[in-house]
């Protein structure tokens, strides 16, 4: 299968979505290692029991906001009829099922590939999709099983953290999301204390 008709899952709370999230998408695409990215938009992640996520419509909304006129690049809300809590496997097998003629790959952090023996099967993800992984920091690219693509992407000082500080704190977020998003948190009264 040519890349092209690869799917890059880009699976994440995106609470909210940021600059950094499509930057990042935005090179898996111009670097031609999938057709398309989804951004799929997890309602509840395994390694982050207890954290409390905004709502996921709303969440949802923000990525489609963001997305809008990105060629390549789309909102995914596939989990939100999944068993909770989403475990990246079981996603992807369902994804598979659903959409067969297209090749599902993993983007995710370098910090999630250090922890990925600890994933939920995370042999099982490996031995059946590539994994494109990204650095965090500005760490050096590790050593890399088959299967395993490093994406040498320039870094964005962004994380949805900051973002959320930064309205809490009555400061503007112009820079660190799209202005579609930044006026939805406005409207929504999002993240204020």
């Amino acid at each position: 299968m040519n890349n092209m008709s690869r799917v890059a899952i880009f699976g994440g709370s995106f609470d909210p979505i940021h600059n950094g999230h499509l930057a990042l998408a935005g090179e898996v695409l111009s670097r031609g290692l999938a057709g398309e990215v989804w951004f799929m938009v997890t309602p509840q992640n395994p390694h982050k029991q207890g954290n409390t996520l905004s709502d996921e419509q709303l969440r949802l909304q923000m990525v489609q906001l963001a997305v809008d006129g990105k060629p390549g690049m789309v909102a995914c809300d596939f989990e939100f009829a999944l068993p909770r809590p989403s475990y990246t496997l079981h996603t992807l097998n369902a994804l598979t099922a659903a959409y067969p003629h297209k090749e599902f790959a993993l983007l995710i952090g370098a910090d999630n590939w250090e922890k990925f023996d600890r994933w939920y099967k995370g042999d099982e993800i490996l031995s059946r999709h590539d994994i494109i992984v990204y650095p965090r920091d500005n760490e050096a690219q590790p050593p890399l099983p088959s299967g395993v693509q490093w994406l040498p992407a320039r870094l964005h000082n962004v994380s949805s953290t900051m973002v959320r500080a930064a309205v809490s704190a009555g400061n503007d977020i112009t820079d660190l999301v799209p202005a579609a998003v930044a006026q939805f948190i406005n409207d929504k009264k999002m993240y204020i204390k």
